[in-house]
């Protein structure tokens, strides 16, 4: 039939150009003389329905916490959060949002910000599944989005990279989604949200901009940040022990491990937790490695698969090296690990092909690999949120668990660590040996009601402060004002929360102050929710001054927790303050003090106790000033006088009773003076609630 070449090029251009009809599928090529030479095949049956996805059935809590947030939206709420256990399904619950937050307008699409790449892509993959008929881009490194699609997942870093934000056109986004959403408040969230006008606006319920909704298992910041800024309102909060409580997270079971490692001269880094370099030099030890290993040994050598973390690199080659000296198959991945060699590594562990995974900063946040079933905590931390956020790790279901055994490593010293014990109200130097949540939590609850009762002993004794009932308060006895405005060893449990020169001026008050006079007070508050507040006082220049130097003080910060508010009133004062002036470490304060410091102090001693430069440092001095100026003198003087007329109360009642019965008792002679009040205040333990923003 084809004799000629120009019929075979007709019959190509019109099979070519011809209309292929809807839903056509090609499975192949056939030549048209081999067509012409094979007979036709008999019908083939129908080809099988398309495989359609099972519908996701969303847990209760997730479905309630869609509609809380669906709720206030409709509310004209426009800022939120929501606060979820780690392995809760956290995406699942924003995935399934999107579609339940209508469309205002044009404004239909949704962009989901996260800081990591797991996060990024785990998102990606979720949406993808759940929204097979919409186009899901990813802006991230050398993936760039078209910002034209129904949902971009975004690196915040590189989103913010160079021009990469300009494409997004805030007019057409109905939501913006922030997964790990603790870290709203950084500089590149901030420049995203200034961009769709997140950041500050009048009336919000008016605001014709998109929804913002912040995920996270811990919505609080340990640099002292409020989240507030971004945040206005909570709107949903699940905690984990309830999700332990109703099977939807798997039993954990706790042990801490004294480790003999001297916490306290580990410096603090702007973030309020440990410096990553001193703390390794104490922990990084032969010793302590050692330890760490007879620890895993005796508590959970036949767990299948153990996530330790790690201070720093160091820390995680010396402590693989040592777990692998003793026989056992240990891997590890750090920030630095090639991208194929750290997925293959975690897949491998995911599969349990070995048994031992140890890292430094990678499985804080958004990991899923539920076969984990122990975690060892080799590193400690000040960090409530850094800790919840590695226990996290192992509390998702998997069906080759029971429960997951969490080994802490504590140090025995105050030095502001949080530790297990202290995620369920128990002391931080509390050690705990395989108990499980349940329990923890009945334990840390008996000892609440211990400190309730301690509390109410505490007040009976401020009434009546000659009747001494020992362990109930700790009292400090003072043979002069001197040695009482000398005394800064109450400072020291504050200092090791802060890297600034607070010094505790009693009555539960703190004070830090600048060169210039003004300064910070944070004390216990008084008809209010938070527990503690944190107050700036500036002074006033010398023609605005009335009564008083100082201008009127402005609130900073408030909470439950003094841990909280002391690192949010650093953050503060780093921003008001000379750092020079407020910081602990610094070289002026180890030199003798100044004459003119001397003199103030010599101003109150007796002429037989004065003071001389080699005496004491500046440093000191200034606390000692710092404590004169703030009323330390002032109370005691009203204590010692107290205390003198409950004496001659005291001795009129002994000389009446003397009188009717004739007995005498052992106890002071009349007339004794005993100026010696109880001045110290004990830190109480640190709130877990949830911070107020």
């Amino acid at each position: 039939m084809f004799r000629r070449p120009h019929h075979a090029l007709e019959l190509f251009r019109r099979l070519a150009f011809t209309p292929i009809p809807a839903g056509f599928r090609c499975a192949s090529v056939v030549s048209a003389r081999k067509a012409r030479r094979t007979p036709s095949p008999s019908p083939s049956p129908p080809p099988p329905p398309p495989t359609i996805q099972p519908k996701l059935v969303l847990r209760e809590y997730q479905e309630e916490c869609i509609q809380a947030v669906v709720s206030f939206l409709e509310t004209g709420h426009k800022r939120l959060g929501v606060s979820l256990a780690t392995g809760a399904g956290k995406t699942v619950i924003f995935t399934h949002l999107i579609d339940r937050v209508p469309a205002v307008g044009h404004a239909s699409q949704t962009l989901i910000l996260a800081h990591r790449r797991e996060l990024v892509e785990q998102a990606a993959r979720h949406c993808s599944r759940t929204y097979v008929d919409k186009r899901v881009d990813i802006e991230m490194g050398n993936n760039h989005a078209s910002g034209a699609a129904d949902i971009t997942v975004a690196s915040v870093q590189s989103i913010v990279s160079g021009e990469r934000l300009q494409k997004f056109d805030p007019s057409r986004y109905k939501l913006i989604l922030v997964d790990e959403a603790h870290h709203i408040v950084s500089p590149s969230y901030l420049h995203v949200l200034k961009h769709f006008g997140l950041r500050y606006y009048a009336d919000w319920t008016n605001a014709k901009v998109p929804a913002l909704v912040g995920v996270s298992a811990t919505l609080s910041r340990f640099d002292g940040r409020k989240l507030g800024a971004v945040i206005d309102h909570i709107v949903y909060h699940r905690d984990y022990l309830d999700m332990i409580d109703e099977g939807w997270l798997s039993d954990v079971t706790f042990t801490t491990v004294e480790m003999k490692a001297d916490l306290t001269k580990v410096g603090t880094a702007a973030n309020g937790d440990f410096q990553t370099s001193s703390l390794s030099k104490v922990i990084n030890t032969d010793e302590t490695n050692q330890l760490v290993v007879r620890a895993w040994l005796a508590k959970a050598k036949d767990r299948h698969s153990t996530l330790v973390f790690c201070v720093d690199l160091s820390h995680v080659t010396n402590l693989t090296a040592k777990f692998r000296k003793h026989g056992f198959d240990a891997q590890y991945v750090t920030g630095d690990t090639p991208a194929k060699i750290r997925s293959a590594r975690i897949d491998s562990f995911r599969n349990g092909e070995f048994p031992i995974l140890l890292n430094c900063g990678v499985f804080t946040e958004g990991t899923d690999i539920p076969n984990i079933d122990c975690v060892l905590l080799a590193r400690p931390t000040k960090s409530r949120n850094l800790l919840v956020q590695m226990i996290g790790r192992g509390m998702r279901l998997h069906e080759t668990k029971r429960d997951c055994h969490v080994i802490d490593m504590v140090s025995t010293l105050s030095t502001g660590v949080v530790s297990t014990p202290t995620l369920f109200g128990l002391d931080p130097d509390e050690f705990v040996q395989d108990m499980d949540a349940k329990s923890l939590k009945e334990q840390g609850e008996r000892r609440e009601l211990e400190r309730q009762r301690e509390g109410e002993v505490a007040k009976l004794v401020k009434e009546a402060p000659t009747k001494k009932l020992p362990g109930t308060i700790e009292f400090t006895d003072y043979d002069s004002i001197h040695d009482l405005i000398a005394d800064g060893t109450s400072d020291q449990y504050f200092r090791s929360l802060s890297p600034n020169a607070w010094v505790s001026v009693g009555a539960g008050k703190l004070i830090l102050s600048s060169n210039g006079g003004n300064y910070i007070k944070i004390e216990p508050s008084e008809g209010n929710e938070a527990q503690f507040v944190a107050k700036y006082y500036w002074r006033l220049p010398a023609i605005d001054k009335t009564k008083s130097p100082y201008g009127r003080a402005r609130t900073i910060a408030d909470g439950d927790s003094l841990e909280h508010v002391i690192h949010a009133a650093d953050t503060f004062a780093g921003e008001v303050f000379e750092h020079m002036w407020i910081a602990r470490n610094q070289a002026w304060r180890k030199r003798p003090a100044s004459q003119a410091q001397i003199d103030f102090l010599n101003k109150s001693r007796p002429a037989e106790d004065q003071l001389k430069s080699g005496d004491v440092t500046k440093g000191k001095a200034g606390d000692m000033i710092t404590r004169i100026k703030h009323g330390v003198k002032g109370r005691y003087e009203k204590a010692a006088a107290k205390q003198r007329s409950n004496d001659r109360m005291k001795q009129r009642a002994q000389t009446l009773r003397e009188r009717l019965t004739g007995q005498t008792q052992v106890g002071p002679l009349a007339g004794t003076f005993n100026p010696k009040p109880s001045y110290r205040w004990k830190p109480p333990l640190l709130s877990l609630r949830t911070t107020h923003l």
